[in-house]
């Protein structure tokens, strides 16, 4: 076993392996050196466009959450990092920087270059995949700061924050006269949980509790002041704190932010299923597709299906337990993302996208706009080919400080992964029928405790020690 290599993924679908394999031989084209402009090990992983080369928040962080597979092949801190050291003395960190001049880079909009904030999560992530306790001591300034910064420009008497629309990146979404924008207060929801968390692992009490408190008072505002019962949605307000009728994929974010109790939670989630609002053919659309503006074809931001959304759903998904709903849902996707890769029609080259078609296969359109979807897009859509494929799609939830790996599955299949390196662990799980029934085949250099949970049918805690051993799951 080789720690260099990437770790394998069994799955009864060999296109689905397939293109897991080429996501992680495909990577290695984006690490490039700005100041020569080559591949480097020690670059920036960035998607180059026309010769330009920008440092962007959203994908840096979104990044970070497949790369964490790598096996330490390619570092996933190295982009976050970058940021930091372009921390400015009041605390902001800007959502792109042009790598050719070191300067954050104008947007029509967003006088201020912010961006969702996301890097707690990022980093509470990073620490589960990579236990680096050092780090999350190194990085909180960073994050106090940027928090500080974001608090002073943004926020508002009534305790929502005003930042512009454009701090999405939903460029063309039809969010005219947002004001008070739902996933960026959802955004900041999401930060304060984890700066609380991060608070938690280093054991510092004040810390935790300060943005503890923080996040409950967002939570009672976002719930109190932008859910609408007859929608069943979370949605943006104008500038007098008043309900917008859009219901876009933005409307979604609270889910992740732990915010709906059990009952909205499961308003909102039928929205995924409904074909009349979010429940496409390809989930998820970025619009619903009963407004007016919605376009089968796509056109940006106005019915495209973009991966990081996707993940954001999904993981929203998997805080309130809907597991099956979160694989069914992975899975249509990757079959489109596929589609897309290998188009049946022979004129047609196939890649991986930026965004895809919400009716039916095929990568997304806009109008006069021949650019886009951006092809060969990995910056985003390897959190569907690599981390869904891991996570919801196989099944592996993995925490390395606390030594555990569930797998949580709806069925038992023949599949699992291999040569998963867990720090100075490297572990193999893989599911196969026998003579004697359906057995699970594990290996491990040290003790992990591993939790199979075959969704309402078994549910067992048991510890691994180091070799290999097998189990079988009639006799759990």
């Amino acid at each position: 076993m080789n720690r260099r290599d990437f770790p394998k993924i069994h799955f009864y679908d060999q296109d689905f392996v397939d293109i897991y394999n080429k996501t992680w031989n495909w990577i290695s084209e984006y690490w490039i050196d700005p100041k020569k402009g080559v591949k480097s090990n020690d670059g920036y992983f960035i998607y180059p466009e026309d010769d330009s080369l920008f440092l962007s928040m959203s994908d840096s962080i979104f990044s970070s959450f497949f790369l964490v597979y790598s096996n330490r092949n390619f570092p996933a801190s190295r982009n976050l990092d970058y940021l930091y050291a372009r921390q400015e003395k009041d605390g902001a960190i800007r959502s792109k920087y042009d790598l050719k001049t070191n300067k954050p880079v104008p947007e029509k909009n967003n006088p201020e270059g912010i961006s969702l904030p996301l890097l707690a999560w990022a980093e509470f992530n990073l620490y589960h995949k990579a236990a680096n306790k050092r780090r999350i001591k190194e990085v909180l300034p960073y994050l106090q700061k940027y928090v500080e910064w974001i608090d002073k420009k943004y926020k508002k008497p009534n305790g929502l924050y005003a930042a512009p629309v454009a701090s999405s990146g939903m460029f063309n979404s039809p969010r005219e006269k947002v004001h008070y924008p739902i996933d960026f207060n959802a955004a900041m929801a999401i930060n304060a949980l984890h700066m609380s968390s991060l608070g938690d692992i280093l054991n510092d009490k004040d810390l935790s509790f300060t943005y503890k408190k923080a996040y409950f008072s967002l939570k009672t505002r976002i719930n109190s002041m932008m859910w609408n019962e007859e929608t069943g949605f979370y949605h943006d307000l104008d500038k007098d704190a008043n309900i917008l009728p859009t219901k876009t994929i933005a409307g979604f974010w609270p889910l992740l932010a732990e915010v709906p109790n059990a009952d909205r939670a499961e308003t909102l989630i039928a929205h995924l299923s409904n074909p009349k609002t979010f429940g496409t053919d390809h989930p998820f659309p970025s619009l619903s597709a009963d407004h007016e503006e919605f376009h089968e074809s796509g056109e940006a931001w106005k019915g495209s299906v973009f991966p990081a959304m996707n993940f954001m759903v999904i993981k929203g998904l998997e805080k309130y337990q809907r597991y099956d709903l979160a694989r069914e849902c992975a899975i249509r996707h990757l079959y489109y993302i596929l589609e897309a890769l290998t188009p049946e029609d022979s004129k047609q080259k196939g890649d991986l996208y930026e965004a895809y078609l919400p009716c039916k296969e095929g990568k997304a359109q806009l109008k006069n706009k021949p650019n886009f979807p951006r092809a060969h897009f990995l910056q985003t859509t390897a959190l569907s080919t690599i981390a869904l494929m891991i996570e919801n799609v196989v099944g592996l939830l993995i925490s390395l400080p606390r030594k555990t790996v569930d797998w949580i599955i709806p069925n038992l299949e023949i599949m699992g992964i291999e040569n998963l390196s867990l720090k100075r662990n490297l572990i193999t799980i893989l599911s196969n029928k026998s003579n004697r029934g359906w057995e699970i085949q594990m290996e491990s250099e040290k003790l992990y405790y591993f939790t199979i949970n075959i969704l309402e049918q078994k549910k067992k805690t048991l510890p691994i020690p180091s070799g290999r051993c097998s189990m079988l799951i009639d006799k759990l």
